[in-house]
């Protein structure tokens, strides 16, 4: 037999087979499936409780999540129906993406075994009575009362209330001998990601979006190699690596992570800072919206991240407003260079009665941001809790007019500057740039 004779002795075989059994193989996963989409043996010590699989853009994270949920599901004891839950940033990401996407959980179950979609119940009911609830990790609360025997949470480092959603699952998770929880993400250096990569519980797989070509657009693969391979974005993105710092940031992350605190003290001043967009199209950059506040002890504190996508200026107007109302703030400051009086036109429109400090950039993003960057390195600003986006922006901003991350303008950062810059910068007061 020569090489050429392999695929004729393929449809040969497979023509033998019944059409059950070639079912059973085209949904038979651990054939399928590479090394890394399998979960931990059982076998570990200590047992494990959390496998975290961490891999690039594409690389079959979503389909490990649902193989291993459909295999917990399948696996439950006649007459002893298992409870799962299914967590996403948000329950229209559960139902597109782990549900409904083209590797959740309806498309990878043979029609003899697939759970009913219950969607005005927000839950898939297998043949055999077990149960998945779906759950928005914006909506944490919604985790306390229901136990579950395992869970699967994908997208871990775009939940917004990461921490408090984490929480609330693990005292969930109290079903059955050995609950467990299965975390499908691509990488960031969140410290949730990073304690559950420290804890002795949890066993971490890694993947490339490279090892999946085989299920990927060959131009796809070609672009995002050529434009990403060997930069910090890669590593994090393609290759599903925690990036601590990229090259050029203008901050470092440890003067976030070491001052960052649960409180603040007594605040005398607030302000909402935003860096309006300058059009209103869903390719728009977003509206950069940053509450910040001066504590009694003379350091500045970032309270809240209200930035949102790029609408149209009454929406994000709106949010501003919203935000100056929830933290009783002292003012707003705008930058108007894009939109001059437009911008306050447009907040007084919604509530005539704030008052708006127009500032306007005349120098570079580099150089307004520096002085603000020198007040983290010498441990001035303090943030409260934990903002990923934001940080994120900052760690990676290199001094150009866009974002590595996004390719757009850093909103959030700039909205930042605007208010230390308000609130602890003058003229005669401005730190001394260290040596970054």
């Amino acid at each position: 037999m020569t090489g050429s004779d392999g695929p004729a002795l393929t449809r040969l075989l497979l023509d033998d087979l019944t059409t059950p059994e070639l079912e059973a193989l085209a949904f038979d996963w651990p054939l399928w499936a590479r090394d890394t989409q399998l979960p931990p043996a059982d076998s570990t010590q200590p047992p494990w409780r959390t496998w975290l699989f961490l891999g690039g853009r594409g690389a079959g994270k979503t389909r490990a999540g649902a193989e291993w949920i459909r295999a917990e599901a399948l696996a439950a004891q006649p007459h002893q129906p298992k409870r799962l839950a299914l967590v996403g940033p948000s329950i229209q990401h559960v139902r597109s993406v782990m549900i409904e996407g083209l590797s959740g959980l309806l498309a990878i179950h043979p029609a003899r075994e697939r759970p009913v979609y219950e969607v005005s119940k927000n839950q898939l009911v297998w043949p055999n009575g077990t149960l998945a609830q779906m759950f928005s990790a914006d909506e944490a609360e919604t985790l306390r009362g229901p136990q579950f025997h395992a869970a699967w949470c994908d997208e871990l480092c775009r939940w917004k209330k990461a921490q408090v959603a984490w929480d609330m699952l693990q005292l969930a998770l109290r079903l059955g001998d050995t609950p467990r929880a299965v975390v499908t993400t691509t990488p960031k250096a969140s410290k949730l990601i990073k304690d559950l990569v420290k804890d002795a519980g949890t066993v971490v797989t890694h993947d490339t979006t490279s090892a999946n070509r085989a299920n990927l657009s060959t131009a796809f693969l070609e672009e995002v190699t050529r434009r990403y391979a060997g930069t910090a974005l890669g590593a994090q993105e393609l290759d599903g690596q925690i990036v601590e710092q990229f090259t050029g940031g203008l901050w470092r992350r440890d003067w976030i992570d070491q001052q960052r605190v649960a409180a603040h003290p007594e605040l005398q001043r607030i302000v909402v800072a935003l860096d309006p967009p300058v059009s209103a199209t869903a390719a728009s950059d977003a509206c950069g919206i940053i509450v910040a506040g001066l504590g009694v002890d003379g350091r500045g504190y970032v309270l809240a991240d209200r930035t949102i996508a790029g609408r149209e200026p009454q929406v994000w107007a709106r949010a501003a407003i919203a935000a100056y109302h929830d933290f009783k703030a002292d003012r707003l400051v705008a930058e108007v260079n894009q939109g001059g009086d437009l911008v306050v036109l447009c907040l007084h429109s919604v509530d005539p009665t704030i008052p708006v400090r127009k500032v306007r950039a005349v120098r570079s993003k580099f150089v307004r941001a520096e002085p603000v960057a020198a007040l983290y390195a010498e441990g001035r600003i303090a943030h409260v809790g934990e903002f990923l986006n934001l940080e994120n922006q900052m760690v990676s901003y290199d001094g150009t007019t866009q974002s590595v991350l996004s390719g757009k303008s850093p909103d959030r950062l700039d909205a930042l500057v605007w208010a230390f810059t308000d609130l602890m910068l003058t003229t005669s007061a401005r730190p001394v740039i260290r040596s970054l």
